[in-house]
């Protein structure tokens, strides 16, 4: 996503609106180190067919995700 869509007025008033979860992804989702990341953990899970839940919480854990029940 090119940076200048970031700062475009649209996108920050609709930051400005978000409540502190959404504002945080919206962060995440533009962090090239948590994509890559995230990707990873994704293509091991494809890959090795190690077990995903462990693979998702050991980089929840990471990222210090929380996710409501």
């Amino acid at each position: 996503m090119p940076t200048q869509y970031w700062r475009s007025l649209e996108t920050i008033e609709r930051l400005n609106r978000l409540e502190r979860p959404g504002f945080a992804l919206e962060f995440l989702r533009r962090n090239a180190d948590y994509r890559r990341d995230f990707a990873h953990t994704q293509r091991q899970i494809a890959r090795d067919g190690g077990d995903a839940e462990t693979l998702r919480a050991t980089f929840a854990r990471r990222w210090r995700l929380r996710f409501r029940p």
